[in-house]
C-alpha cells in the first residue's frame, strides 16, 4: 500500500504538548516550558519492544513489567499554540526547529511498519493526503527517511541518561510506580508528568543553573496565562510549582 502526504502549513498540529529529544529540549529552554512525560505500556502491546528499547522497564510485584517512555516535552495545553508559531501559521524557527517537527507526521517511537497509521490527519487538519501529494510511505517503509533516522538516533543516544533519571525517581519517589500502574490501566494511554528540575538534579547536569534561569521567565509567563481558567487547573498548578523549583535551582552554585 502507498501513502501520500504533504504539509499545507495550516498550523493545526502546532498546538499542545510537543515531545522533544533531550538535545532539542535544552536548545529551546528559553522558549518552551519543559517537563518529562512518562508513558507506561503494558507487556504485549505491539509497541512494547521499541518502547522498552527507547525508554526503560519497571518490574512489578506480580512478576509483570511495564515499558515506559520518558520524554522531554514542551508542556502546553492543547488550546495553546507553540511559542514559535507566527500569526501567519508559519514556524518562526523553521530552519532550527526541533527534530519532532521535522519528522512529522512520522513518529520514531513507533515501529516503522506501523507508521501508515499516523498518516490520517486529525479532524480539522488540512494535510494533503491525495495522490497529488508526494509519496512518503510504501511497502511498510518510509520513503524520505533522513529526518526519521536522525531523530531515532538521538532517541537511542539519550537512553542511558533517561534510565539514570528513572532509577533516581523510582528510588526517591515511591509513589511514582503506583501512578504509572494506574496510567497503564487506562484504555487510552495515560501519562505521568515530572519536573525538569528533578531531571537536572538527578542527572547532575552541569548547566542546571543556567537552564533554570532560562526556564523561569517562561514558566512565569504560563502561570499568568493559565491563572483563573478551571479547565487548565493542572497546568497552572504545575507551572507554579516548577517556577518555584527553577527559582531555587537558578541560584544554586554548580
Amino acid at each position: 500500500m502507498a501513502n501520500h502526504f504533504q504539509c499545507t502549513a495550516c498550523g493545526k498540529c502546532c498546538y499542545g504538548q510537543l515531545p522533544l529529544t533531550c538535545k532539542d529540549a535544552f536548545a529551546n529552554a528559553e522558549r518552551f516550558p519543559l517537563c518529562l512525560v512518562w508513558t507506561p505500556l503494558r507487556y504485549g502491546s505491539k509497541d512494547y519492544p521499541l518502547v522498552a528499547t527507547l525508554g526503560t522497564t519497571i518490574k512489578l510485584a506480580d512478576r509483570k513489567e511495564l515499558a515506559v517512555l520518558i520524554v522531554p516535552t514542551a508542556y502546553l495545553p492543547s488550546s495553546f499554540p507553540c511559542p514559535a508559531l507566527g500569526e501567519d501559521n508559519l514556524c518562526r524557527i523553521h530552519i532550527n526547529k526541533p527534530s519532532r517537527c521535522k519528522t512529522m507526521p512520522f513518529y520514531p517511537y513507533r515501529e516503522e511498519r506501523y507508521q501508515a497509521e499516523l498518516l490520517t490527519p486529525r479532524p480539522g487538519w488540512a494535510c494533503d493526503t491525495s495522490t497529488a501529494a508526494p509519496l512518503v510511505f510504501q511497502d511498510k517503509k518510509i520513503v524520505f527517511r533522513d529526518d526519521f533516522d536522525h531523530e531515532r538516533r538521538d532517541l537511542l543516544a539519550q537512553v542511558p541518561l533517561l534510565r539514570r533519571y528513572a532509577e533516581y525517581m523510582l528510588k526517591y519517589s515511591p509513589s511514582l510506580v503506583s501512578s504509572l500502574i494506574q496510567a497503564a490501566s487506562k484504555v487510552k494511554a495515560g501519562h505521568v508528568v515530572t519536573s525538569l528540575s528533578s531531571f537536572l538534579t538527578a542527572t547532575k547536569n552541569a548547566e542546571a543553573s543556567h537552564i533554570a534561569q532560562l526556564q523561569l521567565p517562561i514558566l512565569n509567563t504560563y502561570v499568568e496565562q493559565t491563572a483563573g481558567d478551571p479547565q487548565l487547573t493542572d497546568f497552572h498548578k504545575n507551572y507554579v510549582n516548577w517556577s518555584k523549583e527553577m527559582a531555587y535551582l537558578s541560584q544554586r552554585r554548580q
